[in-house]
């Protein structure tokens, strides 16, 4: 007898649709099979039934945490509400991205960093969480404690997963400086002010770069942690991080430099919210061009959580050369692999059963049920 058997469901497989059932057993999947279940069980009316989405990349545990200028949430009391809204968003893998380095402004959290990895470990010591959570480190490289940063939170807590990020106006994501002001007036602050800080981020910013990213690269290549490089816009750009063996480009700003990350062996990643709003709120290239031109890989929800799955349903809309299961891997199987998590990310007998029932409500997928290896958690 199986621990669970879920039938009468549209199964998203690794390489077509199938409406069946599928057996858990001690937490895996054990059996699909197509039509009707040799044995009763729960009957999810003709819903989908997708693997557990997979995010390395949000923002949003930070906004939890902080959110309004000034106001501090509770650090586990944020954690664990944040911990459910990705589960009930049909994410249960996540990489939790926290900011490392202080900015010149003081935006970030700096040293407040050690509440949230403290909550984190809190409540994965005290089997609190509904997901499964990995910290993925934001590395800002123009920052003057960034090194300093990362060297105690590894000596405290795990790090699944590095990113080399430089937010300097006037390159990357912020080339166009009028886009860059209007980023920058959200916390408040004055014009005045923002145009001091960012003169001395551009008179600063690449002396730090300098000496900081080719010691975070050491870093991870010694530890073995997989290196994120973060606004990639020129062949430059792709070819230092080539060099440096990074594994995944995080939203390159230019088809150019997703073109040319294709061609190094990178794995590419956009944001869903990208897709799901027709283009970048940066003015860079939009998902849909990369996902047409072939070089879409992995979409990551970024700043709204909701926004993975409904990415993945609405890319084969957009784009018709893609099919549900390749867009699904999009947010399950491909990021999976590009972080080594290989027992996940796919309906695939031996697989963790880690399943998402999704009911499509007028063109919307709504996730109604969560399962993580085999329990349910939404």
């Amino acid at each position: 007898m199986s621990d669970l058997i879920l039938e009468n469901a549209i199964l998203v497989l690794p390489d077509r649709v199938e409406h069946g059932w599928l057996a858990v057993t001690d937490g895996l999947i054990a059996e699909i099979g197509t039509g009707r279940a040799p044995e009763r069980g729960l009957d999810l009316g003709g819903d989908h039934l997708i693997p557990g989405l997979i995010e390395l990349h949000t923002d949003h545990l930070e906004s939890h945490f902080a959110p309004r200028p000034k106001v501090r949430w509770h650090p586990l009391g944020a954690v664990l509400a944040y911990d459910a809204q990705i589960t009930a968003s049909g994410i249960t893998t996540v990489f939790d991205s926290l900011r490392a380095g202080s900015d010149p402004d003081g935006s970030g959290l700096g040293s407040e960093l050690k509440q949230l990895a403290a909550a984190i470990e809190t409540a994965r010591a005290g089997d609190l969480f509904r997901a499964e959570h990995y910290t993925h480190l934001r590395c800002e490289l123009p920052s003057a404690d960034v090194l300093d940063t990362v060297a105690d939170f590894n000596a405290r807590y795990p790090i699944g997963l590095i990113s080399l990020m430089d937010h300097t106006p006037g390159q990357r994501q912020f080339r166009d400086m009028e886009k860059y002001y209007t980023y920058a007036t959200r916390g408040g602050r004055t014009l005045e002010e923002i145009r001091v800080n960012t003169e001395r981020k551009i008179r600063e910013g690449q002396a730090l770069n300098g000496r900081n990213r080719p010691a975070l690269v050491q870093f991870a290549q010694e530890m073995g942690i997989p290196l994120a490089s973060h606004d990639d816009t020129t062949l430059a750009d792709v070819e230092l991080a080539a060099g440096e063996g990074v594994a995944l480009a995080e939203f390159p700003t230019t088809l150019e430099a997703a073109e040319a990350a294709h061609g190094r062996g990178i794995t590419v990643m956009m944001g869903a919210p990208n897709l799901i709003r027709g283009g970048s709120h940066s003015g860079n290239v939009a998902a849909l061009a990369l996902a047409e031109a072939g070089h879409l890989d992995i979409l990551s929800s970024d700043y709204v959580p909701a926004s993975l799955l409904m990415a993945a349903f609405l890319l084969p809309e957009q784009a018709p050369a893609i099919s549900l299961p390749q867009a699904l891997a999009t947010v399950t199987a491909n990021p999976a692999r590009a972080t080594g998590l290989t027992d996940r990310g796919a309906l695939q007998a031996g697989l963790r059963a880690d399943l998402v029932r999704v009911q499509r409500a007028e063109g919307v997928p709504v996730v109604r049920e969560v399962w993580r290896a085999g329990q349910r958690v939404a």
